[in-house]
């Protein structure tokens, strides 16, 4: 087949040459220059893509221009030419440039098309390049010449836009058209899957009270573009079978560029007498920039529709419906996302729809224990007698730290006890156990959902293809030595490596990984050990602070409040630059492991991935939660980092009113930062990037600024693309389950991020990005284990919460062992809660320097201060050992993880197993459509044998008749 030239062969373009410094003479000349592989057809090549193709060939002629076109066009030639010669400069030329593309545009159809230029054929991918005058440009088109030879043989149509009508002035686009027999052949061999016959299954999905849902319904047309059939996955040697009223518009576009990209991924740029056999793809082809871009095309601009009558105007429909903020409360039409972007885009939409409609439960919740906290804040016995001042006001507390922090007074912390309050109280526990229960709900409905569109997208038999047929070019080039497989016994080629190398590769893949992690833990180590130097610091700072002496400012912002801020926003900082540069490596590390499959590439990125951002994003958390204020000491004997008193650097105790509050700042400080930055990093970087490439060319007249122009300036939508959105969204659930007891408004948080989200990712994905390559995929991958495991984790973490970072278990063992009087009351706790140390016992190293120290305190009056614990007093036997009761609360709170532990998986298990993964309607379609393949084929198998039978014995009729034979029966029994 000969690939058309971007213009006729005999049509110029007159280009302005300066000759030294006489800007008065010009030289004409002619831009009909051959382009790179024209000319060639399959039958005279000798590099074929047969093992890609076998023998798909077709020919076409080149498009041509009549003889009085010709005349015209030299006519308005010459008469133009003077006027150009009057121009100097860059002028001249740009008047030759639009003057040449509106002769163009008036012999042919718009630009903004997705069709070749006969209007007939549409452009199923698109190859950019520039042809450059560096030193391998030789090599280059040496390499395109043989790529593009073979790509015809493999049976692919092709049109090439020269250079001097792109933009630029620089930039060949080479469009591609995918015939009939070439999709027919592939989609045979995808197993791609076709309608035969109408869905006759009704539909009984009644919801009651489902009128109340109206307002945030679509309308019909959007939400189902097509009628629902049984399907079976199509053979090319059985096309009557199926339904097929126009072979053109049978495959969809995103099926179309999915084949087409499968071609050019496995072919050949190389001459086939060579050896070497990872000379193929387009991607190698893209990294050592033989080709600068390869994209299928968007169908339409997307805020207007196109004037092609031919174009489906998808792209508009998507964002008309679907990509607008103020959409926000309306449904998606996840049957035409899937449409237009292919499976694996669509099932992520439909994930993260469900998992935002999912959290409006929890958010609801959590609203309500975080009011029921704040308005139950009166009845706190024990935060009165912090704020009261015959009783918080008469109590000295002992320094936080040494030299720099003097004595100070209970009651200066009630502000931080009405903040803690709002979060640690009753509702906690009923919050922590509602979210156990909520994650196992969210996560076996979502199962249910996900076979439900299993089946709607024909994705239910998808994993044993996708195992078989979606190998990775990179694997597939590397591949040097062929194995019988057992299940289809067919010789297959495998990767030829020794197990010391495979070792080898495995061990430094993961060294690096632990390496990383390792200087995670560093960082970590780090921002702790700014905390305990900053503390001092701003403790002695503020004492003198003009805000210090504002009643309501001087009482809010405390010098653990402004080191816990802090140190949260440069471990917010750290993580961000951690996550730029550990992103690459994991790439790096997974590349080299050579996966098969991209589905087997994918997870083993996601597992290093996420491994590195959980112990990023959550160790700060788990140290606050877990160790900070748990080794401190006493004031007589304080604890101090690394063991080692001389560092000078004493272990940081928890904020007066508990480190529950200081794990909620560090959680809303990391959360929300990741949330912000991680919106702005998705929507408003690509649109400056646009914004800057587009600018020249913005204001063009569709009929100039061409389909395939306007999509090369979008940004290029990587492979890994959903992969960093998914890790983005299981992140986020790691915030809401795994430390949810100290802040139930994190779903609501996350409800709110998440309905910005949605619409943010469906934006950028309609507006700002070229089209994606088109994929399959069943499911949510390697992410549904992840999240599985993040749900059985955050039952333990929210259980050590209560019982270890909140006073709830301290509490309830007071009032129901410890309690003064005869009833159980709350009075007297926080003085049962505090320890008694002797002044004069603090070492001198220890004590805060005079200038420190509050003018109320009078060290000859004042002999005793109190701290957080609970130790004998001065003078007892036992002096400063821990008391019965500290060992009572420990045996305590292990006895509340159990039993929570205990309740919450029964709970879950026994949910899980009420709820079933598939609905039984979806089981009875799958089982219909299988028997209904069955029979159907048995009966075209025996109506073709019978016509067979009847051909060898006594038909006399023409082929036609035969044709007609053939298919009349069969549908008509079908």
């Amino acid at each position: 087949m000969n690939r058309i030239a971007g213009k006729p062969r005999d049509d110029t373009l007159i280009d302005v040459q300066f000759n030294g410094e006489d800007n008065n003479v010009c030289q004409l000349e002619s831009f009909s220059e051959e382009i790179p592989g024209h000319g060639h057809n399959g039958s005279e090549s000798s590099l074929s893509c047969s093992d890609l193709a076998g023998s798909v060939h077709s020919s076409h002629s080149s498009d041509s221009v009549c003889d009085q076109c010709e005349k015209e066009n030299s006519q308005h030639n010459h008469e133009s030419f003077q006027h150009l010669s009057s121009l100097s400069g860059i002028w001249r030329r740009r008047a030759l440039f639009l003057k040449y593309r509106s002769r163009v545009d008036k012999q042919q159809q718009s630009k903004d098309s997705v069709f070749f230029r006969d209007g007939m054929r549409r452009i199923d991918f698109v190859l950019s390049y520039v042809d450059d005058k560096e030193k391998d440009a030789e090599k280059k088109q040496e390499r395109r010449k043989v790529y593009e030879a073979n790509l015809q043989e493999a049976g692919l149509e092709m049109e090439t836009e020269d250079k001097s009508e792109s933009e630029d002035g620089k930039t060949y686009f080479l469009k591609i058209h995918a015939p009939w027999e070439v999709l027919a052949t592939y989609a045979d061999i995808l197993k791609i899957k076709v309608p035969f016959k109408a869905n006759d299954i009704p539909e009984h999905r009644d919801v009651p009270l489902s009128w109340l849902c109206t307002p945030f319904r679509l309308p019909t047309h959007v939400m189902h573009p097509e009628p629902d059939y049984f399907t079976s996955a199509f053979d090319k040697s059985k096309t009557d079978f199926f339904l097929i009223d126009d072979k053109d518009t049978l495959f969809p576009p995103s099926t179309r560029n999915r084949i087409v990209y499968y071609i050019l991924s496995r072919c050949a740029y190389q001459n086939i007498d060579c050896q070497n056999n990872d000379k193929k793809g387009i991607k190698r082809l893209l990294n050592n920039g033989t080709y600068s871009a390869a994209y299928p095309l968007h169908d339409c601009r997307y805020w207007t529709q196109s004037r092609d009558d031919n174009c489906e105007n998808e792209r508009y429909s998507l964002y008309r419906y679907w990509a607008q903020f103020f959409r926000f409360y309306k449904e998606q039409p996840l049957n035409r996302i899937r449409k237009y972007y292919g499976e694996k885009i669509s099932i992520y939409f439909a994930w993260l729809g469900f998992y935002t409609e999912m959290l409006f439960y929890a958010a609801v919740v959590g609203g309500i224990c975080f009011v029921y906290g704040a308005t139950t804040y009166d009845q706190s016995t024990w935060s009165k007698e912090i704020c009261s001042e015959n009783i918080g006001g008469q109590i000295v507390m002992c320094p936080l730290c040494d030299k720099k922090c003097g004595y100070w007074k209970l009651n200066s912390t009630c502000n931080s006890t009405w903040q803690s309050h709002l979060f640690d109280n009753v509702g906690t526990v009923f919050f922590a156990v509602f979210m156990a229960i909520w994650v196992t709900l969210f996560l076996e409905l979502w199962k249910r959902r996900q076979a439900r569109l299993e089946y709607e997208w024909d994705l239910v038999d998808f994993e044993e293809e996708q195992q078989q047929l979606q190998l990775r070019p990179e694997y597939e080039i590397k591949c040097r030595k062929r194995r019988l497989n057992r299940v289809t016994q067919e010789m297959e080629w495998v990767l030829d490596r020794s197990p010391a190398d495979f070792l080898g590769k495995l061990c430094i893949c993961w060294a690096t990984v632990v390496l990383w992690i390792a200087l995670i833990i560093a960082s970590i180590i780090g921002v702790i050990a700014y905390r305990l130097a900053v503390y001092a610091a701003f403790a002695s700072v503020m004492k003198d602070a003009p805000t210090n002496k504002i009643q309501l400012v001087g009482s809010i912002i405390t010098p653990q409040l402004a080191t816990s801020v802090t140190a949260s926003c440069i471990n917010f900082v750290i993580i961000m630059i951690l996550n730029f540069l550990y992103e690459r490596v994991a790439i790096w590390i997974t590349d080299m492991e050579i996966p098969k499959t991209h589905l087997e590439y994918e997870n083993r990125l996601t597992v290093k991935m996420f491994l590195f951002q959980f112990v990023n994003y959550y160790s700060s958390c788990f140290y606050v939660a877990f160790f900070k204020g748990k080794f401190v000491g006493y004031p007589g004997d304080p604890a101090y980092m690394f063991d080692n008193k001389w560092s000078g650097l004493r272990n940081e105790e928890c904020d007066p009113g508990g480190c529950l509050i200081e794990l909620t700042t560090q959680l809303v400080i990391v959360m929300t930062g990741k949330q912000v930055w991680g919106n702005i990093q998705e929507a408003l970087v690509p649109w400056l990037k646009n914004w800057w490439v587009s600018r020249s060319a913005r204001n063009h007249p569709e009929s100039l600024y061409s389909r395939w122009e306007q999509d090369h300036d979008l940004q290029h939508f990587s492979q890994l693309g959903l992969f960093y959105e998914y890790l983005e969204m299981v992140i986020q659930f790691g915030f809401i389950t795994l430390f949810v007891a100290s802040f139930p408004l994190a779903p609501l948080l996350a409800l709110l991020n998440n309905i910005l989200e949605v619409r943010v990712d469906a934006w950028k994905l309609t507006t700002q990005f070229r089209r994606p390559i088109a994929s399959k995929a069943h499911s949510i991958g390697a992410w549904q284990e992840i999240l599985h495991m993040i749900a059985v984790f955050s039952v333990v973490t929210n259980a050590f919460i209560v019982a270890f970072t909140s006073d709830m278990i301290p509490r309830l063992v007071y009032l129901y062992a410890y309690h003064s009087g005869n009833e159980p009351t709350m009075q007297g706790y926080i003085d049962n809660s505090l320890s008694i140390f002797n002044i004069s016992q603090i070492p001198i190293d220890n004590q805060p320097e005079p200038e420190e120290n509050p003018a109320w305190f009078n060290s000859s009056v004042i002999t005793t201060c109190r701290y957080r614990d609970y130790r004998y007093p001065p003078g007892h036997d036992k002096e400063y050992a821990h008391t019965m009761q500290f060992w009572h609360i420990i045996a305590a709170k292990l006895a509340f993880i159990i039993i929570m532990e205990h309740v919450a998986f029964l709970v879950k298990f026994f949910v899980a197993w009420m709820i079933p993964d598939v609905p039984s309607d979806v089981t009875a379609r799958i089982r219909r459509e299988r028997y209904l393949i069955q029979e159907y084929l048995q009966k075209y198998e025996l109506e073709k044998l019978k016509v067979q039978l009847s051909l060898n014995g006594e038909c006399t009729c023409p082929s036609e008749s035969v044709s007609v034979s053939m298919r009349t029966p069969v549908q008509a029994q079908l």
